[in-house]
């Protein structure tokens, strides 16, 4: 009897996400969804991850009515997944379990089947909440096993480190580690184990070798996620079939490849020739490819890939017997566990259907790639592109000091936001760690979990000015604020447990967002009325319609006075969160003024001096570059 591999498609989210900075509008969806129909994927990932945060900010739409839809459009035929963060769910903060309870019920109530559950710092105790109410509410709970390895020291580095009186870590990242992580999530009722490699680090061998040990101690599913962008995708889902995996992961051709993960078209070659059964309508996957193709054009400003891989129908294309050898020197040498012939295949028939080549900077780094791509951008609006080298040497550094985290969403922003100030405070000839993020303050106090090795106190002390680890309070956990917009109408901001739920993972946006809804939505009611009415009450209805349409925050604010006194300004671009003082107040020394959002971080900004506040010269929600003034204190 020939094995069953099950196929979980990413095309609608970490597709989208790894190559088009998740910007597929909902109308793009809707013409895929038909087909998806009658694909019959096992899965679908269609939400998490950075969907519900972009399709708000960037497309001014609504997260829960893009889950919904695509429920609506594909029934039963696949299960709707999305990617869950554990405790912090989609944000940067630990939920309460409150909240973590009402986010769960709504998603599977809105058609979620599986929630694909991580922790950054793979610490199970974080995932315990949302496997508990995954299941209470029907849905199954996908937990994942984030892959990550060990940083590289020199001998050089280790003795440097000795005299220090400091001890380097040995192996931390081995088999038995990740093991260990799984069998605990299965025994708090994992329905199944995903081997989560975010950065495509994992080669052929190491995956098999975990496949075939999860295998042999559990007896849940076990999936296999990665990304092609070092160079090691193809090859090591290949790895992964012939070692069993129940699951793997895979996009649709025009979204496959480079940064995001293999192409469903090539496994499917593979499987063939493998005898390996896919229970896949390859002619509706075709049907779907051929409308990705004119998406991704349509998606060209924020393609970041830009290169599309050659035409390709594995139903009604054949390909040169040269390339159809390379298939099989890649199945025979996973079969025999030749790593290196089984890459150098799989790279040549990449090279061949024109996808991406391997990034080697990455791989050498070691670093998710999304991490390096928001690096070089961050380097480049502040204008200091030159100290990437430095900040990419600083990373194993400021990794070790924060615990030795895995690089994936949030602590790789962390981490490599982190080194990019650090690089900016050598440059600057100030010490390390003279500015940090409120994040990495949170990462090493604790408040993120507990990290695979111990912090060092002082450091914790010198960053957070506690000793001692010191876990999140969620008895502390405030909600956020949900007052009446009086200029849309005297609705509440969030008028229902959907929205409040938005408001508290993305406090910034869903508020600009619902705001915006809210403010159209009565816009569009008095217009409504003023129409209705007669030719002889119409020039009353425009003056009332004049006097309640709100006006723009930009009109609305007032000019600046000349500034006289001394200015707190804005030590690198971003966007102003909130603002902690008002005019009139008395400030001290170092004493936190604004929280100004930067590299997706929050930057509390202290102010230099002692004094009275004259000016806040932004408001929250402006997006200001650096050198900014922010506020004058006289």
């Amino acid at each position: 009897m020939a094995k069953k591999l099950l196929i979980r498609d990413l095309t609608l989210r970490d597709g989208q996400q790894s190559a088009f900075a998740t910007r597929m509008r909902q109308e793009q969806i809707d013409r895929v969804l038909p087909f998806y129909k009658d694909a019959n994927f096992y899965a679908m990932e269609v939400w998490g991850g950075a969907v519900p945060d972009s399709v708000m900010r960037y497309l001014n739409e609504n997260p829960w009515d893009r889950l919904e839809k695509i429920k609506a459009a594909v029934g039963d035929v696949s299960k709707l997944t999305a990617l869950s963060r554990g405790r912090n769910l989609f944000g940067y903060a630990p939920y309460t379990d409150e909240i973590i309870d009402g986010f769960c019920r709504n998603a599977i109530e809105s058609g979620l089947g599986i929630m694909r559950i991580f922790d950054a710092l793979n610490d199970v105790n974080n995932v315990k909440s949302t496997i508990k109410y995954v299941k209470k509410y029907g849905g199954i709970a996908d937990c994942a096993v984030c892959y990550t390895i060990d940083p590289r020291f020199s001998a050089m580095e280790r003795f440097k480190a000795a005299l220090k009186g400091k001890k380097l870590p040995k192996a931390v990242f081995t088999d038995e580690y990740f093991l260990s992580k799984a069998q605990q999530m299965a025994a708090l009722g994992a329905d199944m184990i995903t081997i989560k490699d975010m950065s495509g680090l994992i080669p052929p061998k190491r995956v098999a070798g975990l496949i075939r040990l999860f295998k042999k101690h559990l007896s849940i599913p076990i999936d296999f996620h990665t990304h092609c962008t070092p160079g090691y995708g193809l090859a090591s889902v290949v790895a992964a079939i012939e070692a069993g995996a129940d699951v793997v992961d895979t996009n649709i051709w025009n979204f496959a490849g480079g940064p995001a993960a293999p192409a469903i078209e090539l496994i499917y070659i593979f499987c063939k020739k493998m005898g390996v059964e896919l229970d896949i309508n390859m002619e509706a996957v075709a049907k779907i490819n051929k409308e990705l193709y004119t998406i991704r054009k349509e998606l060209d400003a924020v393609d970041a890939v830009k290169v599309f891989p050659n035409p390709f129908n594995p139903l009604t294309d054949t390909v040169p017997e040269s390339v159809d050898k390379e298939f099989d020197r890649a199945i025979a040498a996973a079969r025999n566990g030749n790593e290196v012939e089984l890459i150098d295949a799989c790279h040549a028939i990449e090279r061949y259907f024109n996808f991406p080549k391997p990034n080697e900077l990455v791989q050498k780094a070691e670093i998710p790639g999304g991490m390096y791509t928001n690096m070089v951008a961050q380097l480049r609006q502040l204008k200091s592109e030159q100290i990437l080298e430095n900040a990419m040497q600083l990373i194993p550094r400021v990794r070790l000091d924060a615990g030795l985290p895995p690089l994936v969403t949030p602590t790789s922003q962390i981490v490599g936001a982190q080194a990019v100030n650090c690089a900016l405070d050598i440059k600057n000839g100030k010490p390390m760690y003279s500015n940090v993020s409120n994040q990495f303050v949170n990462l090493v106090k604790g408040e993120y979990g507990e990290t695979p090795v111990p912090i060092d106190p002082e450091f914790r002390f010198k960053i957070a000015g506690v000793r001692e680890e010191t876990p999140y309070d969620t008895s502390k956990y405030k909600m956020q604020p949900n007052p009446v917009l009086e200029d849309a109408g005297g609705v509440k901001l969030a008028e229902n447990e959907k929205e409040e739920l938005l408001l508290e993972l993305f406090p910034l946006v869903a508020k600009n967002y619902l705001t915006g809804v809210k403010k159209a939505r009565f816009q569009a009611q008095q217009e409504k009325k003023a129409a209705e009415k007669s030719v002889e009450a119409a020039p009353a209805a425009e003056k009332e319609q004049s006097a309640t349409t709100p006006k723009s925050e930009s009109a609305s604010k007032p000019a600046a006075a000349p500034i006289t006194g001394r200015v707190i300004a804005a030590p690198m671009p971003g966007r102003v969160l909130s603002i902690l003082v008002k005019v009139g107040d008395a400030v001290k020394k170092e004493q936190d003024v604004l929280i100004l959002e930067a590299m997706k971080m929050e930057n509390s900004i202290a102010s230099d001096y002692s004094g009275t506040v004259k000016q806040v010269l932004v408001a929250e929600g402006d997006t200001v570059a650096v050198d900014t003034p922010l506020i004058e204190i006289e």
